[in-house]
């Protein structure tokens, strides 16, 4: 395991009353005894994803007194969508956004946060469900872009969507049946949505998106992967908005 954990009862309770960033709460399978409805019913309000585990497993993952319980946290801390809104305002850009639906990987997060970084997208939004969350795994990939690019975390991708709409942002998501990214004119204010590994863009997403967009693939394999996609998109929406400013 790559995340860093916080173990022990007094300690997670105070890390979850300390509002850290929690990607996860291991707990003792069937223990409910002394803290623990305490530590469930906190994590249960800040909306800390509970997994129910036998102790095989919490030994595992640390050598020392658990007590039934390890939270895995963060590597850095969660902006708002509405920072990386304002991130571009004062950069006097029309916002540029990556969004993750359901990425599971942490290299290819930690490779999209890095690849986002250097082309100048002003913030990233993953998915708080089924995806992984900023591990030390994504830290590491991400080879220190993570330090200057602001990653925000939903619960629900769609309602994101309707969010950026009503700020004037258009969403493009990434669909092997789009149109030619090459032929698409992409300068304005622009979210672009990369879908998970295995399933790719989920229906009511590519439902609500404005745009859907493909990379031409002249190879006998018909896909790439989705980091490597998400750079050939991001890199050719860099080059058209910079087209745009001369």
């Amino acid at each position: 395991m790559s995340d860093s954990y916080i173990f022990g009862r007094n300690a997670v309770l105070e890390a979850i009353g300390a509002g850290r960033s929690i990607e996860k709460l291991y707990v003792l399978k069937g223990s409910r005894t002394g803290s623990m409805p305490a530590i469930l019913n906190a994590a249960q309000k800040a909306g800390i994803q509970i997994s129910e585990t036998d102790r095989s497993r919490l030994d595992e993952m640390t050598s020392e007194n658990h007590q039934g319980v390890i939270a895995a946290v963060s590597a850095a801390s969660y902006a708002e969508v509405s920072d990386i809104l304002k991130r571009a305002e004062e950069a006097g850009e029309p916002p540029f956004l990556l969004i993750c639906e359901s990425i599971q990987d942490p290299h290819n997060l930690g490779a999209m946060i890095r690849t986002a970084e250097a082309c100048g997208v002003h913030g990233i939004v993953i998915s708080k469900h089924h995806a992984v969350g900023l591990s030390d795994a994504v830290a590491k990939t991400a080879a220190g872009a993570l330090e200057y690019m602001p990653v925000a975390k939903v619960s629900s991708i769609p309602k994101l969507i309707d969010q950026l709409k009503k700020e004037g942002i258009w969403t493009a998501c990434a669909d092997m049946d789009g149109d030619n990214i090459y032929r698409t004119d992409l300068t304005g204010p622009m979210a672009l949505v990369i879908g998970g590994e295995h399933e790719g863009i989920t229906r009511l997403v590519k439902e609500k998106c404005d745009f859907t967009v493909s990379i031409p693939m002249r190879g006998t394999v018909n896909s790439l992967n989705a980091s490597v996609a998400a750079g050939v998109l991001m890199y050719e929406i860099a080059r058209q908005r910079d087209l745009k400013k001369r």
